[in-house]
């Protein structure tokens, strides 16, 4: 297949997205009510800055959404010998509070490529810094390229009925407007710092170290999931794969029915802890591996059931592991999800 024997290849291949992303106050509100979060400190300048935070504090997964943007060169212009992509893991790390107005740019890069299973899994890492030249997140997306030997031969064609007009138009003015920022070799002399204050901070959590131990539950939490919802996540972060929305595309695909986003359930799950801190800046890094769909069906909503235990503690730092749980209708969406914590 062309695209197994080509892409590794490409492993280390690099370049700086073109322009920054600002974040918004408004998109953030609007992603928190995407992932069903509505932390005060997300919605209201007050309760941030109860928290110390000079404005709204953007959700733990919010950064994917400016990542859809700036790897859309990658996936359409480099790692062209798919036809789409399915995600199985995710790992967040945050360095520094992302907050509204700030100009974040990505630096991309293909991290690595493994063969399992006849697959070709595929791993990209975003760095984000900030326009202060703080690395605020970095984010490390796996995904298994598909191509048509893995589908039905008629997706291509069902997608391009049904997909949101103008994306293609989109990608190419992306595309052009990214001509001559080829493969990026920071000096090493002006890279970028790696922020501290995610992890200097003191953080204002409900929840205090000394009041925890290993082996303690979070309270449970379940979250309902409607085609609506599906629908309304797809737009604001930018994720139009129809197989979220659109019966025959999921059907074409192999999938049961429509399911949801990969990112949306784990945007549930880091709301599920976050909540349960009290401070949305107090999580330093999250990490899920994928192992179930959660289906939604037309004729009823879907639910995700979240639990969490502490798996660990450092007394040292203050900080903790908690070990997230997801299930819907009865199957273990998460194969594993860990939250590294600081509390108070």
């Amino acid at each position: 297949m062309e695209a197994a024997f080509d892409v590794a290849g490409l492993v280390g291949h690099r370049y700086r997205a073109d322009d920054f992303y600002e974040v918004g106050r408004e998109k953030i509100r609007e992603y928190a009510r995407a992932v069903q979060d509505f932390h005060p400190a997300h919605w209201s300048e007050d309760a941030a800055g109860e928290l110390g935070y000079a404005g709204l504090i953007a959700p733990t997964t919010f950064i994917s959404t400016a990542a859809m943007l700036a790897n859309r060169r990658l996936l359409e212009t480099v790692m062209t010998g798919y036809d789409m992509f399915v995600q199985t893991d995710q790992v967040f790390e945050m360095y520094k509070p992302i907050l509204t107005g700030d100009q974040l740019v990505s630096d991309v890069e293909l991290a690595s490529v493994r063969r399992i299973a006849g697959k070709d899994l595929l791993t990209i890492t975003n760095t984000f810094i900030d326009q202060t030249g703080d690395i605020v997140q970095v984010m490390h997306t796996t995904v298994v390229g598909i191509t048509s030997e893995d589908v039905s031969a008629d997706i291509s064609d069902t997608i391009g009925r049904v997909i949101m007009s103008g994306l293609e138009v989109t990608s190419r003015t992306a595309v052009a407007a990214a001509d001559g920022l080829s493969v990026a070799n920071p000096d090493p002399d002006n890279a970028p710092r790696l922020s501290q204050i995610s992890r200097t901070r003191v953080p204002r959590t409900a929840t205090r170290f000394d009041d925890i131990a290993v082996g303690d539950e979070l309270p449970a939490r379940t979250m309902r999931l409607t085609r609506g919802d599906l629908v309304n996540y797809a737009g604001v972060s930018g994720d139009a794969n129809p197989i979220h929305w659109h019966d025959e595309v999921a059907a074409l695909a192999g999938l049961p029915d429509v399911i949801a986003h990969g990112m949306l359930t784990m945007g549930l799950g880091a709301g599920f802890v976050t909540g349960w801190l009290g401070d949305p800046g107090a999580m330093i890094r999250y990490a899920v591996r994928l192992s179930n769909y959660t289906v939604i069906e037309t004729t009823s909503a879907g639910s995700v059931e979240f639990t969490g235990r502490i798996k660990s503690v450092d007394a040292a730092s203050k900080t903790a592991v908690v070990v997230i749980v997801a299930k819907s209708a009865g199957r273990k969406v998460f194969g594993l999800a860990t939250a590294d914590v600081r509390l108070a």
